[in-house]
C-alpha cells in the first residue's frame, strides 16, 4: 500500500508541537486562526470522541466532508512552510508520512495469541498470588488490603516499623523505589513486589488480552499512535503491548503467549544498547566508544574505568552500580537519584557519578552543553532534527529547572534513539516488499521489532533486517542488532 502523501496535518502538527495534548482538526485549525465556515460547525457533538487519532486520520465526527476537507487544505497551507522553516521536512518526508503505511499494515496482520495457553498461564498466576497473600498475612499477623498504599503503609511503617522513606500526600510512600530501598529490613517486603508485579501483569495482560483476540483472525491487533509522545516514540493501546515486562521472570511467560501463525515462525530484532551507542556518538565519547568497537561488556568496562580495576576483577556489585549509571546518565542521573535506586549512602553514590564524569569527560561536557543550548534556544533536537521545546529549564523552581535539564539530556539520546527505528521499520518494510518476501512486520516494542514469515525464508529475512537497522543510521560506534528465531516471541528472544 503506497500512499503517497505529501501532507498529514496531525503529524505535521505533532512535529511542530510534541507537546500538545490532542490533535484534532477543528482545534489545530483554531489555533492557526482558521475558523469553520458560517453554519458548518460540527454535527453529532453529543458524541462521544476520545480525542484519539491514528494513523494520519483526519475525520472528526460529525463534520460536513465538504467543511472538513476545507480545514484540512487550509491548515497544510499554514503548516508546509513552517515545517519547512524549523528544517523538520526531511522528518516528516523519509520517516513520519511513509509510516503511516507500516503501520497501517503492522496493525492490519496484528499477532497471533495462544489463548489456551494464556489461561494456563494466569491459573498459575493466580494460584501464586494466593499463596503470596497468604505468606503476607502470616508475615503481617493479620489480614489486610494489599492493593491500598495507605494499608501497606500502615503494616510496614506502623507495625512492622521499618524504615520510612519518602513522605507522600496521604502518608509515608510505599511505591516500588520505597520498597526496593527497604527489601532486606523484612521478607514481608520482597513478597509485596511480588504481589504488586503478579497482580498487574494478571489484570493488565491475561485477563483482558483474550477479550482483545479478532474472533475472525484469531489475533490481536493493537492500535499504535504515531503522535502521541514528546519524545518521538511510538506507542500502542488495546492492548498496549509496550509495557510486557521483559527482563523479569515474571513477565516471560506472557510473551510465550504471543505465537506464530501454524507453520510460520516469529524472528526478534533488537537492538543492542541503541541508547549507550547514541550517546556514546553525540558526545564523541572515545573510551565509550572504544568499548563498543571491542565489543566489550559496556557495564563491566565503564566499572573497570570508574574503579580503575581490570575488566576480570569487577564484581558483580561493581558492575551493578555501572550499569545504572550508564542507563541513568542519558536520563540526567544524579548522586542523590543513584543512592535512591542502589540504596547505598548517598555520599558513596555521588563520588561513583563523579568519577563515572571525571573518566567519561566528554559525557560530561555534552550535557553541560545540552543543557546551556537548550537554555538559550528553549528547545533541544535529536540528531534526525525533531525539535522538544523544553520551558521547564526557565521555570522559577529549582525542582522544576532540574527536571528540564534531565529531559534536554534524555530527549536527544531516546529521541535519536526513536528516529532510528522508526528509520529502521520503514526500511525492512519497504525491502522486504521489494524482495517479495512474504515475511511481514507485525510489531514495534521499544527498540525491538518482532516479524512473522515461513520457516525457509527466516535465514534470509534475518539477514535483510540486521542489515537494514544497523544501516538505519550511521553512528559511531556503529548499530548492532541482536536477532533470534521461534515459535512464540519468548523462544525468538
Amino acid at each position: 500500500m503506497e500512499l503517497g502523501l505529501e501532507h498529514d496535518t496531525m503529524l505535521a502538527a505533532y512535529l511542530l508541537e510534541p507537546q500538545r495534548r490532542t490533535y484534532e482538526l477543528t482545534e489545530l485549525a483554531a489555533d492557526a486562526g482558521i475558523g469553520l465556515a458560517e453554519g458548518a460547525a460540527a454535527k453529532g457533538d453529543d458524541k462521544e470522541d476520545d480525542g484519539q487519532l491514528s494513523l494520519g486520520e483526519e475525520v472528526e465526527a460529525g463534520l460536513d466532508p465538504a467543511e472538513e476537507a476545507r480545514l484540512v487544505a487550509a491548515l497544510a497551507e499554514d503548516q508546509a512552510p513552517r515545517v519547512i522553516g524549523l528544517g523538520l521536512e526531511s522528518l516528516m518526508r523519509e520517516v513520519e508520512l511513509p509510516l503511516i503505511a507500516v503501520l497501517a499494515a503492522m496493525e492490519r496482520e496484528g499477532l497471533r495469541l495462544d489463548a489456551k495457553r494464556l489461561a494456563e498461564v494466569g491459573a498459575g498466576f493466580g494460584a501464586r498470588i494466593d499463596q503470596l497473600e497468604t505468606e503476607i498475612y502470616e508475615l503481617a499477623g493479620e489480614e489486610f488490603t494489599i492493593g491500598s498504599p495507605q494499608q501497606v503503609g500502615r503494616i510496614l511503617f506502623e507495625k512492622l516499623e521499618l524504615s520510612r522513606k519518602r513522605r507522600g500526600k496521604t502518608g509515608f510512600s510505599t511505591d516500588a523505589r520505597v520498597l526496593q530501598q527497604i527489601r532486606d529490613e523484612h521478607p514481608i517486603v520482597e513478597k509485596i513486589e511480588s504481589w504488586r508485579e503478579l497482580t498487574k501483569l494478571k489484570n493488565t495482560y491475561l485477563d483482558s488480552l483474550p477479550d482483545l483476540i479478532d474472533p475472525g483472525t484469531g489475533r490481536v491487533h493493537t492500535t499504535f499512535n504515531q503522535a502521541a509522545t514528546t519524545t518521538g516514540r511510538l506507542s500502542s493501546t488495546n492492548p498496549n503491548l509496550q509495557n510486557i515486562p521483559i527482563r523479569s521472570d515474571i513477565g516471560r511467560p506472557v510473551r510465550a503467549c504471543f505465537v506464530a501463525a501454524d507453520g510460520a515462525r516469529l524472528l526478534s530484532a533488537d537492538y543492542s544498547q541503541v541508547e549507550l551507542r547514541v550517546l556514546a556518538h553525540v558526545a564523541d565519547e572515545q573510551v565509550l566508544k572504544d568499548v563498543f568497537h571491542a565489543g566489550e561488556d559496556v557495564h563491566a568496562a565503564t566499572a573497570a574505568e570508574v574503579f580503575e580495576i581490570s575488566p576480570d576483577e569487577v564484581d558483580v556489585g561493581q558492575r551493578s552500580k555501572a550499569k545504572m549509571v550508564n542507563f541513568g546518565i542519558v536520563y540526567g542521573l544524579t548522586g542523590f537519584g543513584l543512592a535512591d535506586r542502589l540504596n547505598i549512602p548517598r555520599k558513596e553514590a555521588e563520588e561513583f557519578v563523579a568519577r563515572y564524569l571525571e573518566r567519561f569527560p566528554a559525557v560530561r561536557r555534552f550535557r553541560e552543553e545540552v543543557v546551556e543550548r537548550a537554555q538559550e534556544e528553549g528547545y533541544v533536537t535529536t540528531l534526525m532534527g525533531r525539535r522538544r521545546p523544553i520551558p521547564e529549564l526557565r521555570s522559577g523552581n529549582p525542582n522544576t529547572r532540574r527536571l528540564g535539564e534531565r529531559l534536554a539530556v534524555n530527549t536527544v539520546i531516546q529521541g535519536t534513539a526513536a528516529d532510528i527505528i522508526k528509520v529502521a521499520m520503514v526500511r525492512c518494510w519497504a525491502r522486504l516488499r521489494e524482495e517479495q518476501m512474504a515475511t511481514r512486520l507485525v510489531l514495534q516494542i521499544h527498540d525491538e521489532l518482532l516479524f512473522e514469515g515461513p520457516p525457509e525464508e527466516m535465514d534470509a529475512a534475518l539477514e535483510l533486517v540486521k542489515h537494514e537497522m544497523t544501516h538505519a543510521y550511521e553512528l559511531d560506534p556503529p548499530l548492532e542488532v541482536d536477532a533470534g528465531v521461534g515459535t512464540d516471541w519468548l523462544g525468538a528472544k
